[in-house]
């Protein structure tokens, strides 16, 4: 008998390694939890599941946020980098749209540059683009596998657009997230803000500390003050407690 007709046969349990003398021959495992080269559906399901995550908020600002994103239908989130405003915000979006109460996904970011001029950018408009949007695609690759990701853009069920684009349209049965919205003017979000149509949820989110306009030009801060005093808009206002980021960042920002 070979070898390998021997290891066969004691993978496949046909007789015990314990009944040679020479303690050589070891019974190999045959039940596994998990196979490299499982089936197909199998690897799928698995991949996908590995995006599949529970959120929870890891502060009191955030409670508040989440909480408010349930309750209202315009939600304007404001705090310093790293609260967690624009993450929320699109896990909120694609949770919405898994469970089937909006029909799309639409998120809006202007094309500013932070603070110096990078010149012209080659290719067409999507890639002109791509620089300004990355960190929302990224928050979307976060929750979402990247393949279905492209698959819902290819649908137009989720949609990423720049702020120059969004004049003249009513976005119904749609879950709208405005991230960096301290770069944008006041009649800019004024335009934005009036886009909400029927059964559909707006997410504004910014830092009015840090825009990339000049001072004076950016209408967050003075539209958020104006919409507290309406009870159907909430306001959330995150602080640096609620940074979920490195903590050298909570301490930079309270000296900077």
């Amino acid at each position: 008998m070979t070898k390998r007709a021997l290891k066969r046969m004691v993978r496949e349990g046909e007789f015990d390694a314990g009944q040679f003398e020479d303690a050589k021959v070891r019974r190999l495992p045959v039940e596994r939890g998990w196979s490299p080269i499982g089936s197909a559906t199998q690897r799928d399901e698995d991949r996908d599941q590995a995006y599949v995550k529970t959120i929870k908020p890891k502060s009191i600002g955030q409670k508040q946020l989440m909480d408010a994103i349930d309750a209202k239908a315009l939600v304007m989130a404001l705090g310093p980098a790293g609260t967690g405003k624009t993450y929320l915000a699109i896990a909120k979006a694609v949770e919405a749209l898994e469970a089937g109460t909006v029909g799309r996904i639409v998120l809006s970011r202007p094309a500013v540059d932070a603070g110096e001029s990078i010149g012209y950018l080659p290719g067409d408009m999507e890639d002109k683009l791509a620089p300004y949007l990355r960190p929302l695609f990224d928050a979307l690759t976060d929750r979402l596998s990247m393949k279905r990701v492209r698959a819902l853009m290819a649908e137009g069920a989720i949609e990423i657009a720049p702020v120059g684009f969004m004049r003249g349209r009513t976005l119904n049965n749609a879950f709208v997230v405005l991230d960096e919205a301290q770069n944008c003017t006041y009649a800019q979000l004024k335009m934005l803000l009036t886009r909400l149509g029927w059964h559909s949820t707006m997410i504004v989110t910014g830092d009015p500390n840090q825009s990339d306009l000049l001072p004076g030009v950016s209408g967050l801060a003075e539209v958020a003050n104006r919409f507290e005093a309406l009870d159907n808009i909430a306001v959330v206002r995150l602080s640096d407690v609620d940074i979920v980021r490195h903590p050298l960042v909570a301490e930079m920002l309270g000296v900077l």
